[in-house]
Order: C-alpha cells, then sequence, then structure tokens
C-alpha cells in the first residue's frame, strides 16, 4: 500500500514536469514569449474575509486588464506547497510606452560619440583591481531624450522586447499597482497594492530575479545578470575588486546604485584615514617608553611612594600610584602629540570626503542621466496612503486641479503626538544613561574592594584596575541597552510617520530620517559624551566630594587622564555594532532562507518554478536602504566625532565597510527578493547630516583634546613649569597631583582602617596644600591651564574651519568636463530633436495647409539657431 501511494506520488509530479514544459528558471509566460515583469501571490485561505478578498483580487485583477496589464495565474496545485496561487504579470509594448512617457523615462536617441577621458598612466598598476570591460559596462553609452510616444521612430528601438530593460519595465508596472483601483469600502475609494498587501489580500508582490545566482539560466534569452553580479560582485573574494556600478544600477535602479557607489567610495577614502591613524598609533607604541608621566608612575621610588586618596568613601582603601602602571602605559597609545595631528587631519579628511563626494556624484549623475531628473516625478508625487486617508480636497494652485490635503488642525495634533512621543523616548534614553552611570558609581567600591583582597588577580592587578574593570562592564551593559532601545524605537519611529500622514514620499523619508538619527545619536553617543566631557570633571576635592543624587559619590578618571576610558567605550560600542550588524544582515536572512527551501529541496527541480524560488527569499523593504544609510552614518559619526581619542576607528571602519559591501551586494543577490527599480540623483538628506557631523566633529575633537586628553596640562608644565631644564616633563606627576591632608577627612569619607598610618594623600587636581593660607583652593596653574585649553579650542576650530571652507572654495562641486559633457549632450540632444521636427513639418508642408507649416517651420528653424548660440 504504502509502495502504491510513492508510484502515485511519482505519477502526479511526472504528470506536473510533463504539464509544464518550461525550465525552473523560466521568467516568460507559458508560450515562452511574454516577459514576467511582476509576480503576485495570495492564499485561498477559507476565513471569515473569504468572500471579501475573493472580491477585491476579482475587482483589482479585473482594473489591472483595463490599464492594459496581461496576466496568468498559476494554480495552488502547481506550486510546492500546493497552498499558494501566482498571479504572474506582463506589461505588452503599448502599455510600456504609455507610462515611459508619464514616468518620463530617458531612452537612447544616438550612440555617444564624445571622446572617452584621456587613460591614466597609473591605470596598468591598477589592472589587478578591475573588472572585465563587459562587467563594467554592459551597455554602451548614448545620448538619451525622454520618451514620447509621438516620436518613437527617433529613438533607437532595435527590439521592442528589450527596448526597456527589465528594471524599467518592474518600475513601471510598480506604478499601475500602487494606484490601480480595487473597490469602494465604506464609502471610500480603495487603491494599492500596499493596501491589499496590508490587509492580506495578497501575501507579496516582486519583480523577479533574471536567473539562479549560482549557474547561469538555460533560457539564452536571459541576461544572467543576477549570476555575473554574484560571481563579480558579491563573493567576499572578490573584496578587492572595484564595484560594476554600471550592472548594479541596471538591475537594481539607480537608488540602489547610488548607495553602492557612496559606500565603495566612503570606504576608499577611508584607507588614507586608516594609514595616517596608524602611523599616529604606532607612534604612541614607539614612543611608549620615552613617556616620562608613565615612567614616574611606575618608578618604586615615585609613584611607590606617593599614596593617593580612597576613591570611594569608608570601602575604599588608600593606595599607591605605580598601581596604575599598566593603564597609564597604555593611554600614551592615544594621549600624546600625534593626538593633536589626527583630530585636526580628520577636520581636513571630512571635508574632503564630502567635496570629492558631490564631484563623484555629478560624474554619476551626468553617466545615469540624472542630471534634468525632476523629484517631482518620483519622489513628490502623493503617497497612495495620503490620497486614501485625506477626504478633504482643495485646489492646487499650480496644477489648478483638485487634490487632498490633510487640516492644519489634525496636523498639528499628529505634530503634538509626534513630537511628545520622540522626546519620551530620548528622555528614555537619557535616564538610562543616568542608570548605567549610577551602575558605574555603585560597583565601582565592589571592584576596588575585591581586586583588594583576592590574591588570584594579583597577575592582572597592573592591567586590571577598578577603572578599568568598572568601564568595561559598564560599557558592555550600556551596548546591551543601546540594541534593546533601538530594536524598540524602530517600530515607534515607522508608527509615528504613518500617523503624521506624509503627503510625499521624499517627506515620509525625510521625516522617518530625521527621527531615526535624532533617536540613533542620542542612544549610540551619549555614553561617549559622557566619559568624554562629564566624566572626573566635577568630582570636588577630598572632604568636599559631589555626589549624583546625594548618595553616589561621581567619578574620577585614571591618574593618567580619562582617554583611555573613552577609547574602551568607543571601541566596544563600534565594534559590538558592527559585529551584531553583520550577524543580523547576513546570518539571520541566511537561516531565514534556509528554513523556508527546507522542503523545495525533496522535490524535482522542474517544479520549483523561478516565482516560487523568489517568493521563498527575503523582502527587502522599502526601508531597507534607510537601515544601510543609517548604520554608515553613525559608523561615521564614531570615525569623526571622538577619533581624537582613537586614531584606530579609522582602520576598524575600513574593515567593516570592505565586509559591508560584500554582505550588502551577497544578501541583496543572494538572499532577497529583487526590489523595484527606483530612481534617485544624490543620497539625499543623508548629506546634509553628515554635513553637520563634519562641522560637530570639530568641536568635539577640540574639547577632547583640551579636556579630555592630558596633552594641555602637559604642556602648560613643559613650558611654564618645569624647573628641570635637561628632562623638561621630570616631575609631572607629582606638579599634578595635590596634598590633602587625612585628618580633614569627615567620617563620612574616612576609610574604615589606615593601616598604614599615612598622614597626607595625594589627588588628581591643582589645589593649595592644607598648609597654605588659601587651603584647598585652585592655584594659579589651574588657572593658566584652564584659559590654555580655552584658547587652543579656539585657534584649533578657527584653523580647521578656515582650511575647510578653502577647501571646500576650492574643489568644484562639478568636474569642468562634466560641465563640458553635459552641455555638449543637451546641445546635440537639442539638434537631433530639432532635425526630427524639422523632416516632419516639411512633410507637412508637402502634404497641405502651407501658411501654418511654414510658420511653425520658421520657429523650429528660431529655436535651432538659439540652440546653437546658447
Amino acid at each position: 500500500q504504502q509502495s502504491g501511494r510513492r508510484f502515485n506520488l511519482f505519477l502526479k509530479q511526472r504528470l506536473r514536469i510533463d504539464k509544464r514544459h518550461q525550465s525552473k528558471d523560466s521568467i516568460f509566460f507559458r508560450d515562452g514569449v511574454r516577459r514576467i515583469d511582476f509576480v503576485l501571490s495570495y492564499v485561498d485561505d477559507l476565513n471569515k474575509e473569504w468572500e471579501k478578498k475573493l472580491e477585491r483580487r476579482k475587482e483589482f485583477e479585473r482594473n489591472l486588464i483595463k490599464a492594459g496589464l496581461e496576466l496568468e495565474t498559476e494554480d495552488k496545485k502547481e506550486s510546492e506547497d500546493g497552498k499558494i496561487y501566482f498571479v504572474k504579470i506582463h506589461a505588452p509594448w503599448e502599455v510600456l510606452i504609455t507610462y515611459a512617457e508619464v514616468l518620463n523615462i530617458k531612452v537612447p536617441i544616438k550612440e555617444n560619440d564624445i571622446p572617452a577621458m584621456v587613460e591614466n598612466p597609473l591605470d596598468c598598476m591598477l589592472a589587478p583591481l578591475r573588472l572585465p570591460e563587459k562587467v563594467m559596462h554592459p551597455e554602451p553609452d548614448y545620448f538619451t531624450a525622454p520618451f514620447s510616444k509621438d516620436k518613437q521612430e527617433l529613438y533607437l528601438i532595435n527590439d521592442e522586447s528589450t527596448f526597456f530593460s527589465p528594471s524599467m519595465r518592474n518600475r513601471i508596472v510598480n506604478y499601475i499597482l500602487t494606484r490601480c483601483p480595487y473597490g469602494t469600502e465604506e464609502g471610500k475609494k480603495k487603491f494599492g497594492i500596499k493596501r491589499l498587501l496590508n490587509n492580506g489580500t495578497y501575501s507579496a508582490a516582486y519583480p523577479l530575479h533574471d536567473c539562479q545566482y549560482w549557474k547561469k539560466a538555460n533560457d539564452p534569452n536571459c541576461d544572467n545578470e543576477r549570476y555575473t553580479l554574484y560571481m563579480e560582485w558579491a563573493r567576499f573574494l572578490r573584496f578587492y575588486k572595484e564595484q560594476p556600478l554600471d550592472l548594479i544600477r541596471k538591475y537594481y535602479g539607480e537608488k540602489i546604485g547610488i548607495y553602492f557607489a557612496w559606500l565603495g567610495f566612503y570606504t576608499e577614502m577611508l584607507f588614507l584615514a586608516a594609514v595616517v591613524g596608524l602611523i599616529c598609533f604606532f607612534y604612541g607604541l614607539f614612543t611608549m617608553d620615552e613617556n616620562m608621566s608613565s615612567k614616574e608612575i611606575c618608578d618604586p621610588a615615585i609613584g611607590g611612594e606617593i599614596i593617593m586618596c580612597p576613591l570611594c568613601d569608608r570601602e575604599c582603601d588608600y593606595w599607591r600610584l605605580n598601581t596604575t602602571c599598566g593603564s597609564s602605559e597604555y593611554s600614551h597609545l592615544f594621549d600624546n602629540v600625534a593626538t593633536l595631528f589626527f583630530a585636526i587631519f580628520m577636520g581636513i579628511w571630512v571635508t574632503l570626503f564630502l567635496e570629492f563626494w558631490k564631484r563623484r556624484q555629478a560624474r554619476l549623475k551626468y553617466e545615469w542621466d540624472l542630471v534634468d531628473f525632476e523629484e517631482e516625478q518620483q519622489q513628490l508625487q502623493l503617497r497612495p496612503e495620503y490620497e486614501a486617508k485625506c477626504t478633504q480636497k482643495k485646489k492646487n494652485p499650480v496644477t489648478q486641479e483638485m487634490e487632498p490635503y490633510l487640516p492644519i488642525t489634525s496636523q498639528a495634533v499628529r505634530f503634538c503626538i509626534s513630537g511628545t512621543t520622540v522626546l519620551f523616548w530620548v528622555s528614555l534614553i537619557i535616564a538610562s544613561m543616568i542608570a548605567v552611570i549610577v551602575y558605574r558609581l555603585a560597583v565601582y567600591a565592589a571592584f576596588a574592594s575585591l581586586m583588594e583582597n583576592t590574591q588570584s588577580l594579583e597577575p592582572i592587578s597592573g592591567l586590571l584596575t577598578p577603572q578599568l574593570a568598572t568601564s568595561v562592564t559598564a560599557s558592555c551593559l550600556n551596548f546591551v541597552i543601546i540594541m534593546i532601545l533601538n530594536f524598540l524605537y524602530e517600530r515607534i519611529a515607522i508608527w509615528i510617520t504613518d500617523m503624521e500622514i506624509p503627503r510625499t514620499h521624499m517627506e515620509y523619508e525625510n521625516r522617518l530620517t530625521m527621527k531615526m538619527f535624532l533617536f540613533q545619536f542620542v542612544n549610540y553617543y551619549s555614553s561617549c559624551f559622557y566619559v568624554a566631557f562629564f566624566k572626573g570633571k566635577f568630582v570636588g576635592y577630598p572632604g568636599a566630594y559631589t555626589y549624583m543624587f546625594n548618595r553616589w559619590r561621581n567619578e574620577e578618571c585614571d591618574p593618567a587622564g580619562c582617554l583611555i576610558e573613552l577609547t574602551t567605550q568607543l571601541t566596544i560600542v563600534m565594534a559590538g555594532k558592527q559585529i551584531w550588524g553583520n550577524i543580523q544582515e547576513a546570518i539571520v536572512p541566511w537561516i531565514c532562507n534556509w528554513w523556508g527551501r527546507r522542503k523545495a529541496r525533496n522535490n524535482p527541480e522542474n517544479l520549483y518554478s523561478r516565482w516560487e524560488q523568489d517568493h521563498d527569499l527575503q523582502i527587502f523593504g522599502a526601508l531597507g536602504l534607510f537601515y544601510e544609510y543609517l548604520e554608515m552614518v553613525i559608523q561615521f559619526g564614531f570615525i569623526t566625532l571622538f577619533v581624537a581619542s582613537f586614531p584606530l576607528a579609522p582602520l576598524l571602519a575600513l574593515m567593516n565597510n570592505i565586509l559591508e559591501i560584500r554582505v550588502d551586494s551577497w544578501k541583496l543577490t543572494t538572499q532577497y527578493r529583487r526590489p523595484v527599480a527606483a530612481k534617485a540623483h544624490s543620497i539625499g538628506v543623508w548629506q546634509e547630516i553628515l554635513n553637520g557631523m563634519a562641522i560637530l566633529s570639530v568641536v568635539t575633537n577640540a574639547f577632547i583634546v583640551a579636556f579630555t586628553s592630558d596633552m594641555i596640562p602637559r604642556l602648560v608644565y613643559y613650558y611654564a613649569y618645569s624647573e628641570n631644564d635637561d628632562s623638561p616633563m621630570s616631575g609631572y606627576i607629582n606638579n599634578s597631583l595635590s596634598v590633602f591632608q587625612i585628618s580633614d577627612f569627615p567620617d563620612r569619607n574616612k576609610p574604615k582602617m589606615n593601616p598604614g598610618n599615612f598622614v597626607i594623600c595625594r589627588y588628581r587636581d591643582y589645589r593649595y596644600p592644607p598648609d597654605h593660607e588659601r587651603k584647598y583652593l585652585h592655584t594659579m596653574q589651574f588657572w593658566h591651564i584652564l584659559a590654555a585649553k580655552l584658547a587652543f579650542i579656539i585657534i584649533m576650530e578657527h584653523v580647521v574651519f578656515i582650511v575647510k571652507f578653502f577647501v571646500a572654495w576650492m574643489i568644484p562641486d562639478v568636474p569642468a568636463d562634466v560641465k563640458a559633457k553635459i552641455k555638449r549632450e543637451k546641445y546635440l540632444t537639442q539638434k537631433i530633436l530639432h532635425e526630427y521636427e524639422l523632416e516632419k513639418l516639411k512633410e507637412k508642408l508637402c502634404q497641405g495647409d502651407k501658411l501654418a507649416s511654414e510658420k511653425e517651420f520658421i520657429a523650429t528653424e528660431g529655436r535651432m539657431e538659439l540652440s546653437r548660440a546658447m
């Protein structure tokens, strides 16, 4: 009986294979001629709303057919799991040319005859980094013009089936799907595939990949672009190769193409910053033995004899300065004179990066026919959600047509709710940061007591100080809180942006971007700002310490400075975020797809069709690129805002980005459905955010060098207070520590025990000793150092800003050769179009109505003369 069941199953599968007569990689209808431009899928579940969904689908598909699209349905019996229906959509030639004109799509009219750029003599050296010419430039370069149905003979139409690329075709079909009505419910007209996906009428809507990524398709008509992208771009072994940007743009559209162009350019520019940062790090490494401060701290005769005041009340004991020997040596790696140079260098580097990116962007705009691209055609179109939710209408003063609008009162209420929600979440982040600070203050005494009383920690006690142990555990705790808040806020941000009902796609993206960036900025950087600018700055002095909430004593910096703690914080948050991000981006989609495809592996491959394969992949949503940009911009903040504390940050970012490019390309090519192609001529609002962060980075790095590092106090001592001409920095540690008489301790602060019977202890500050008439008040050296710090901030900011603005002025946003090419192309395109009009008018003259045609002819010739003059 069991063998008979297996035989019947075999016959059923054999019958399905014979019935289809198609390769599993077929991207055509059953006739093998009409290309599948889009696929809709649905499950015919018999629940309460089954009839309503059925009626919606019938009406929607009827309206799609009225719009000119051709549909072909695959029954659920033909699907791999026997549950899913697939509706394949084909856009015939008439539909394509109609909507190409509506969307103002540019198409070729003549092959570009402008001479190519002169070859760079260094190109032969860069040959190992190059990709084959066919991969880099899959299509010839053409002069283009917006498509018009009335001028079809003007365009280079060799084959109607391939004239519009698959990405153009799926963009046109998606435009129709988002605006196609499916009925009236509750007195309101309903339309758009997005609503049908949200209410479960359809389960998915996506364009098809052209083949499997690991092998070429059997169909000779298939371009196998996905396979080429995988082999030449998405594999990690190709990490050293350039990116095939023209092929990416052709397959995925300009919006995704511009992201990878920006990411690649950012990574290239990081190489210079990483090299300079590495040199600064090696300078600190090689001069570590020459650092007089750490020598004095480690010297048993100096640091071993200096008794430091307790770091917490009652529980902590007096301690010797040389116990921080290890951390003081390592702090010199990042706190040295190279820190100042690197901070100034990064201020200039960020300007070069942004200015040269503008030039690269301008070149791409020309090469990808985006020079005259108008945002109104794509980004400024009304969102279907806006049209559906706004029932009131008013006349547009420009078009003089009635269009929906949101009343000002409704807008005000929505903005108030939105603003309050964002403020609440930002306050929640600040509250969580305060909780981490309280943790640091509360556990410090525990670490100090544990490390003093535990013999097993003696071998590492020189390296693992209570300050460092507290800093590392607090940084890890802070990172976990950051990830949790980030996960929650992402959903809140999308919800409140949807609630605001933005009018256009551009408004929606910009509002969501600003909300998410504001939150992420506070979330990721607040702990670094605390360590850099607040920790150790409001401590007080022995006998008069300052307390948080009148309970926890504020933290002190290490005797060698707070910079090493900022470095620790930055490293943990930055590296942790990058590792977690790559796990989230690569491993999670792979596991989901593996789980989704586990049943299909047991079936003959002829039964696992191209639309079913793509259906089982992950969705690259409308906000897919948004998260990629956000991740990189947050990283950009780490390597610019706090780079003075960690010169190796650009190197970490460079290594991450080399991996990021390949991870993003791999997941997009292998793990995600093909996204709908979209146009974009720039990185949008992210450019302004990067500019703002570049300016802020100059200020933060100036403050880090002045107030967080120990450089200014050392320079003041070197030039004004040193008494040893042979070794100017000797005696600096003793000079930077003030004296406190232990008998002056109030009971709240005094340690329980004093086994050494110490009379005085030292603390990090510039205050008069107990036997001075101005006992425990700040010395003149304190005010000299403060004045030097403020003077340094003003001088550094002005120098860097002057250089930045000079560099920005010197580098034009658009290269001269690109300007010339744009003018040349405009002139030739106008000439071709006018000559075409003249030919048409000559034909009219021959046919009749000579007077009207002669006037038209003269007007057209006049336009040509004006074009030549321009």
